[in-house]
């Protein structure tokens, strides 16, 4: 019986056939993890280069936008902030969708457009150390800033594996406030 079991296991041994199929079905599950943690990454870096660019736009505009020109020549007064939201999220001053990211709304969006009092001293007085390049004393910034909850992890995601559930995206972005 040693000698039958013995001979058995010598001939499995040395059969090839099926080594392939082996290897595949050890291989094949780890090959889907990671490509499926590659595309979901890539859509998660897709969506922060959106919203950073829609921000970027957001913070351009609103630095060059002058609501107190409108109503020096008479004309109605402009919401600045308001349309820089717009311009961030959809992409355009009439808030027309789509967004440039699914579900991403005006509400995640801040846009804070620094008045004369809480401009900044382009020269750091104690050290003299040069902050921003100006010909004036004092600069004044205009941030965008932004959250956006990704959440296309729900049900079919790679890090629902591990119960993550929801990524927050954050960025920010400044311009200088340029008036004309």
């Amino acid at each position: 019986m040693v000698k039958l079991l013995s001979r058995t296991l010598r001939r499995f041994r040395a059969d090839q056939r099926g080594t392939v199929i082996v290897e595949m079905t050890l291989v094949a599950p780890l090959m889907l993890l990671l490509s499926a943690g590659v595309f979901e990454f890539g859509n998660l870096i897709h969506d922060k280069l959106l919203m950073e660019a829609g921000l970027s736009d957001g913070a351009r505009f609103a630095a060059r936008c002058n609501s107190k020109l409108y109503t020096d020549a008479g004309l109605a007064a402009i919401d600045c902030a308001a349309l820089a939201k717009n311009i961030a999220v959809f992409g355009n001053l009439a808030a027309t969708p789509p967004a440039r990211i699914k579900d991403w709304t005006t509400s995640d969006v801040t846009i804070s457009i620094a008045d004369p009092a809480t401009c900044k001293d382009a020269v750091d007085p104690g050290t003299g150390t040069v902050l921003y390049l100006s010909t004036t004393s004092q600069v004044c910034i205009v941030t965008a800033s932004g959250t956006y909850a990704y959440s296309s992890l729900d049900s079919i995601g790679l890090l629902s594996l591990v119960n993550i559930t929801t990524v927050t995206l954050g960025a920010s972005h400044q311009e200088r406030l340029i008036r004309f």
